[in-house]
Formats: structure tokens, sequence, C-alpha cells
């Protein structure tokens, strides 16, 4: 397999804080890859660093053989690095209609429609006026409308109702092809290992497993039917 992303020695934080201490791993185009852990292991802060949002302050991040760990978020989007963020996600002064037209950089919205119908009747709406589920489902629509080929997501399934977040990640998988990866990050959950060829689980800022979804069975436990695990 082709990597879209390597890392390697990866060290980022804020401020005086480092997050992340040492991370390498491998987004490799055409899979779905599955970045999991508790609250505050340094899942967010590592697709910011990818997408150029924080300063790398040791080790690399390689795109196609060249590095851009140390370059600016607006050439690493050219480059086709795109992140749907878990927060700050949409433009709330703008209608919904007009979130979706600016993320469709001015291709078709029925993409986003298609998967999230609900948003259909709320066209005319401030995003400021939407529910925390429907915020999120105009933010998911960015990632459906221009994916680009390194394709970050941050808690997709934050606010949306169960059935909605398996419409939503069977979205997310779909747009996988040979020449694009599709990375989620998402709190231990059934789900997001199901829908993953690869996984990493970060603890503590290290990453503490790296493999397929079927070889962390056994290593994990939590309450049954939690859809949430810890080590």
């Amino acid at each position: 397999m082709i990597a879209g992303l390597e890392v390697s020695g990866l060290r980022a934080g804020y401020g005086r804080v480092e997050v992340l201490h040492g991370v390498d791993l491998t987004l490799p185009l055409g899979t779905t890859v599955a970045l999991v852990g508790a609250n505050g292991a340094g899942k967010s802060t590592l697709l910011r660093v990818l997408a150029g949002l924080v300063r790398v302050r040791a080790g690399e991040v390689v795109d196609d053989g060249v590095p851009v760990g140390h370059g600016p978020a607006h050439r690493r989007a050219a480059k086709g690095v795109t992140l749907v963020p878990d927060e700050h996600n949409v433009f709330p002064s703008l209608s919904v209609a007009e979130n979706l037209h600016l993320f469709a950089a001015g291709g078709p919205v029925d993409p986003a429609l298609d998967v999230f119908p609900e948003l259909s009747p709320l066209l005319r709406r401030r995003c400021s006026t939407l529910s925390g589920g429907e915020r999120q489902m105009v933010a998911l629509s960015h990632a459906l409308l221009r994916p680009g080929r390194v394709l970050l997501v941050d808690e997709p399934s934050r606010g949306l109702a169960p059935a909605v977040t398996t419409r939503a990640h069977a979205a997310l998988t779909g747009l996988v092809d040979p020449e694009r990866v599709v990375v989620v990050v998402e709190q231990y959950t059934d789900e997001v290992l199901a829908i993953a060829d690869l996984v990493y689980v970060l603890e503590r800022g290290r990453v503490r497993f790296a493999g397929e979804p079927a070889e962390l069975e056994g290593s994990w436990v939590g309450e049954p039917g939690s859809g949430q695990s810890a080590w």
C-alpha cells in the first residue's frame, strides 16, 4: 500500500505542554484508519498537526516522500489534506445552504443531502440556530463534498443519533479509493472498529497499539453494550 502520510518521532503540543511524545504511524492510501483512545490521549492534537494547525516540535510528517511537517496549513490543504475538526467546524452566521455551497466549491451539494436528508428542510436556517447534531451533519458535509486525498475527521459521532452515526460512518468509508485515505478519530467504539482497515490506539500521547481491528480483541474491556472500552 502507498502511504498518504507518514509520521516519525512526532512531538507536539501547546505552549510548554507536550501532548505527543514520539508518535510513529503510517496512513496508507486506499484505507480507512481509526485513531482511537480515551479523552486526552492526543488524538485531536495529532489531526491538527497533520493538517498543519499545530507546530511540529520534533520528528517529521512526510507526504508522498516530501517532508511537510514544518509547512503552513494552507500548503497542506493545497496538497489535499482536509480536516473536519470536532468543534468550530461550521460558519455559524451563514445558512446551512451557504455552508454546503462553500464546502462544495461550486460543485453539487446533493451528496451531502443524500446522506443527511435531515438537512433539506433546514437549508435556509442559520447554523447558529441549529442543534448540536444538526451542526455536526453540516460539518460532516465538508468531508462528503470536498474530501481531499487525506481526509481527517475528528469525532464524527459527536451529537448524532446512533442511526445517523452509522450512516455517517458508512458514507466516510465510501469515500475511500486507491488515491485517498480516510482517518476517523473516535473514542473506543465498536462501530468505528467495524469500518476500519487499520487501527492506532493512542494513550497519553503515545501509540499503544497499531494493527488490524481483529488484533484488538481481548486487549481491552468495557461495559457490555456501552460501545466504549478501555485498556
